[in-house]
C-alpha cells in the first residue's frame, strides 16, 4: 500500500508542470474568496464540515476503501444540493456583492468602522479618568481568552460608550471585574484575571494593575487600566505597566491593535482602484 502511495506522489511530482500550478492557485483563490464571503454567516460552520467529508472522501478513495468511499461521494452529491437549499439566502447576497461591486465597499468601510471602534474606546477611558470611575478593559490579539471570559458574563455586543461606562458604573453588578473586548465585539464583563506575583509592582497600585499585569504576562492582550483612585490611566502590555497615559497614547496603542494603518493603507489602494474602474 506504501509503494502504491509513493509512485503515485512520484508521479505526481514528476509530471507537475505550469498548468498544475495555475489549478491549484485559482483553486486557492476561489476557497479564499468563498470562506470571507461566508465567515460572518452561519454557513461558515457547515461549510468547514463539508470541507472535511470532502477531505475524507479523497483519502478513502485514494486508499481503496470502496465502501465508505461510495458513502461519502453519496453524502457529497447530495449535501451540494442541500447547501445551495439552505444557503440560498446567503448564496444570493454572495452574488449580488460580487455583481455590484459591494466587496470594494466593505473593505472601504473597515477604516470607517475601525477609527469609530477606537474613538469610543478612548471617549470612554477618558470619562472614567475624569469621573475617577475604576476600569479594566482587556483586548484579546492572537492568544486566545475564552478561558478568562467564562469567568465572567457573556454579553457578544457591539462596542459603545455608553455600553462601557454603564458595565463601569460604580455597584453596577459587573463593575468589578473586566471586559474583555475582541476585534468590535465586548464579549464579556465581569471577568476575573489571574493576579500577577511580580514584587515590583508599587505599593501604590491596586487590585486592577496586578490583574492587567497578570494577563499581560500569560497572554499578548493589551489591558488599559483606569484608576479610580487617581484617574490615571495605564496600559499592561508584555509583562509591563505603562503609566499616565494621554489621549495620543492610548489611540496610538489602539490604532497599532487594531492595524488601522495597514487599513488605512489597504483603503487607500481600493479608492485609487475604483478611479480607476469609473474613469
Amino acid at each position: 500500500m506504501f509503494e502504491g502511495i509513493f509512485n503515485s506522489l512520484k508521479h505526481s511530482v514528476e509530471n507537475f508542470n505550469v498548468v498544475d500550478i495555475l489549478d491549484i492557485a485559482v483553486v486557492v483563490v476561489l476557497v479564499y474568496f468563498l470562506l470571507k464571503l461566508t465567515s460572518k454567516t452561519r454557513a461558515i460552520q457547515v461549510l468547514k464540515g463539508f470541507g472535511v467529508i470532502i477531505i475524507l472522501a479523497q483519502i478513502t478513495d485514494f486508499l481503496g476503501m470502496s465502501t465508505i468511499a461510495w458513502l461519502f461521494d453519496y453524502i457529497i452529491n447530495a449535501g451540494a444540493l442541500v447547501l445551495i437549499v439552505l444557503f440560498q439566502p446567503e448564496l444570493r447576497r454572495a452574488l449580488e456583492r460580487i455583481g455590484t461591486g459591494n466587496i470594494l465597499d466593505r473593505n472601504l468601510s473597515e477604516y470607517n468602522e475601525i477609527l469609530t471602534r477606537i474613538d469610543k474606546i478612548i471617549a470612554s477611558c477618558l470619562y472614567f479618568s475624569k469621573t475617577r470611575t475604576g476600569a479594566l478593559i482587556v483586548i484579546e490579539n492572537k492568544t486566545g481568552l475564552n478561558d478568562i471570559m467564562e469567568t465572567g458574563t457573556k454579553l457578544n455586543s457591539d462596542i459603545t460608550s455608553e455600553l462601557l461606562e454603564n458595565l463601569f458604573f460604580p455597584n453596577a453588578p459587573l463593575h468589578d471585574g473586566a471586559v474583555v473586548i475582541r476585534g468590535g465585539k465586548i464579549l464579556a464583563a465581569g471577568c476575573f484575571l489571574p493576579l500577577s506575583d511580580n514584587r515590583l509592582i508599587g505599593q501604590d497600585l491596586g487590585t486592577r494593575h496586578r490583574a492587567a499585569l497578570g494577563i499581560s504576562e500569560v497572554s499578548d492582550s493589551v489591558t488599559i487600566i483606569v484608576s479610580e483612585e487617581t484617574g490615571v490611566i495605564s496600559i499592561a502590555k508584555d509583562g509591563k505597566l505603562i503609566r499616565y497615559i494621554d489621549s495620543k497614547a492610548l489611540r496610538d496603542t489602539l490604532t497599532a491593535i487594531y492595524n488601522l494603518e495597514e487599513v488605512n493603507a489597504k483603503r487607500r489602494r481600493l479608492n485609487i482602484l475604483r478611479r480607476r474602474r469609473k474613469r
